[in-house]
Formats: C-alpha cells, sequence, structure tokens
C-alpha cells in the first residue's frame, strides 16, 4: 500500500539504503527496541515462491530504460514476480526519494529529492501503453518538499495515461499532500476511476507507524474525495500485525464506511529492512476472513482481505468486483 513490505534478503544492504534522512527520534528508538525484541517466526502462509525471473528482469530492464519506478520494487512486495509476470506493476511518480520517515517503509529517503522529471508523466503513459495495460495503477513519493506536493504533475500523468489508453480504468495511489484539499482536487480534476489513500494503521499506532500523518487528516482526504469526485471508487488499504487489536481494525474500517469508502485491502505487514519495525505478529488467514466478513457486513462493495494482499495487488480484479456490486 504505499507500503506493505516484505522481508529483506540482504539487510546490511538495505541498511545504507536510505538518503540523506532518517526517521524520526522516536522512530529509530522504537526500532532499536524492536531490534532487541525477539521477532516472530515467519509462517508457512506468507513464504511465496519466486518463479518468474525472465519476466522479473525483462520489466526492470524495461522500467529502467525510461528512468521510471515502481512501488512493487522499492517497497519489496513480495508478489513482485507473480504481477511482473502478468504485465503489472504499479508506478510509482514524483521520483524514487520520498520526504517523509515512515517506519514501515523502504522507499528511499531524503529531505531534498530534486527536481521533478517533467518527461516522467509521458514516460509512464508509454510504458502503459507498451504494456496493453487495461488498470493503470498510479501512486507517488510523499513531496513535502513541493508546494504543491506533486498534484500537478500526478495530474498531468492522469491525463497523459488517459490519452495513451483512452479505454484502461486509472486507480490512483496518492499521499495525503498535507491536508490540502486543494491538491487532492487536482489529481480528482484529471478524474481518475479509482481514488485510493492508504490509513497504513489503526489510529493508536500512528505516532509510530506514521510519525508525519495524522488519522483524521486521512480520513478527510478519503471523505473529501468521494464527496469532490462521487462517480469515482475510492479505496483505502491498512496493514496489521503492528500491534494493533481486533476492536482497533473494526474501529477503522467502521471510520472508513463513515467516510463513504468503497474498497478496502488488508495485508500482512512484513519488517523490509532491519531499520524498519518488527513485526509483532503474523496474523492468521482465518482472521483475515474474519476481518473481510465483517468490512462486507458494514456495507463495502469489496473487501481485498489476507495475508499476502498490498493495495494495488489484483487491483483490477478488485474493482471488477466493487463494481459488480
Amino acid at each position: 500500500m504505499g507500503g506493505l513490505v516484505q522481508l529483506s534478503n540482504n539487510p546490511a544492504q538495505d541498511a545504507s539504503s536510505e538518503v540523506g534522512l532518517l526517521p524520526p527520534d522516536h522512530v529509530r528508538r522504537a526500532g532499536r527496541f524492536a531490534l532487541e525484541s525477539a521477532a516472530p517466526r515467519l509462517p508457512s502462509w506468507l513464504r511465496k515462491g519466486r518463479t518468474h525471473f525472465e519476466s522479473l528482469h525483462t520489466l526492470k530492464a524495461d522500467l529502467r530504460r525510461l528512468n521510471l519506478h515502481t512501488v512493487c520494487e522499492s517497497a519489496r512486495c513480495p508478489n513482485i514476480h507473480e504481477c511482473f509476470h502478468r504485465g503489472s506493476a504499479t508506478f510509482m511518480i514524483l521520483g524514487n526519494l520520498c520526504t517523509r520517515g515512515c517506519g514501515f517503509c523502504s522507499v528511499p529517503k531524503s529531505r531534498h529529492p530534486g527536481a521533478l522529471d517533467p518527461n516522467e508523466p509521458s514516460k509512464v503513459a508509454r510504458m502503459a501503453a507498451s504494456l496493453g495495460s487495461k488498470h493503470v495503477v498510479i501512486t507517488s513519493v510523499n513531496r513535502d518538499d513541493l508546494s504543491d506536493g506533486g498534484s500537478e504533475h500526478f495530474a498531468e500523468t492522469v491525463c497523459e495515461v488517459r490519452r495513451a489508453l483512452p479505454h484502461a480504468r486509472i486507480e490512483v495511489l496518492t499521499p495525503d499532500f498535507c491536508g490540502d484539499l486543494d491538491a487532492v482536487g487536482r489529481v480528482l480534476d484529471a478524474a481518475p476511476d479509482i481514488f485510493n489513500h492508504n490509513m497504513e494503521t489503526v489510529e493508536r499506532l500512528y505516532a509510530r507507524v506514521r510519525p508525519q500523518a495524522r488519522y483524521s487528516q486521512s480520513l478527510g482526504v478519503l471523505r473529501f474525495a468521494k464527496k469532490y469526485l462521487p462517480q469515482a471508487l475510492t479505496k483505502s488499504g491498512l496493514m496489521v500485525g503492528l500491534g494493533e487489536t481486533v476492536e482497533e481494525v473494526h474501529q477503522l474500517l467502521g471510520d472508513l464506511r463513515a467516510a463513504e469508502v468503497d474498497i478496502a485491502t488488508i495485508g500482512q505487514y512484513l519488517q523490509p529492512t532491519r531499520r524498519n519495525l518488527r513485526v509483532v505478529e503474523y496474523v492468521t488467514p482465518e482472521q483475515f476472513e474474519s476481518y473481510r466478513e465483517f468490512g462486507l457486513s458494514i456495507g463495502f462493495r469489496a473487501v481485498f482481505s489476507g495475508p499476502l494482499v498490498r493495495s494495488s495487488y489484483l487491483a483490477d480484479q478488485v474493482t471488477e468486483q466493487a463494481s459488480s456490486r
């Protein structure tokens, strides 16, 4: 979800991947405490084979030729082999350096990420067209250094993809733009079919997991999006396994429905690097099914809930399910 990630095979290398920005002090302290604690053992239901190396390397090479980034790579998604084999990737725009230091995320960080690539929107459109995409997902890093949070660039990317693929569905997964609803409206003016903004975790854990975000602010972004562009589906995702309770997850899902969010995705948090927060619990498949049933019972049009679910994983199929209700 902009944010759900997998265990690293090379934690020493991962620890040096941050660029120019360390997490806030309390995140670092939490990380040190977590490193001293015993991590639960990875259960069998989270072990996924990596079998599509040729497809993976081919698509990566095409992306590098255009200097494009994907959250699939930067956030170390466990589903990358499967999705790249399907010719599906979630484009990550506004560069590859994020101005925030969230405790769960492995995307490289910098206080000064540099200028935007003015050709990035057209490159994304070109790549999506070459893949023959019928459902295009566009997300981004946080760019709190920009006066508009990168929203104009985001909107331009949506428009370029629409021109290249007029019949494709376009899904955006946006940051909170620091609560600037004018920026959110700018993206919505480009008329995406699905607007996604991830809550990521329950309210009690925000200070540790998303220290530069606010629970109420993220809910406000989603509430505004539905009112501003009611014909678009709205969507949000969360991670479990960070120490939340079942009751807190139910509360979050209830808050999302109160904001008229249509689709919820729920997946297991997996520690991407040694610098990130440790997993507190591996949630069972049975509990994920219970969350799905609860979400449907309170009115979501679709709830995609499972250990390896990610915000953009099988997004085309999830949208089809929501559109049919």
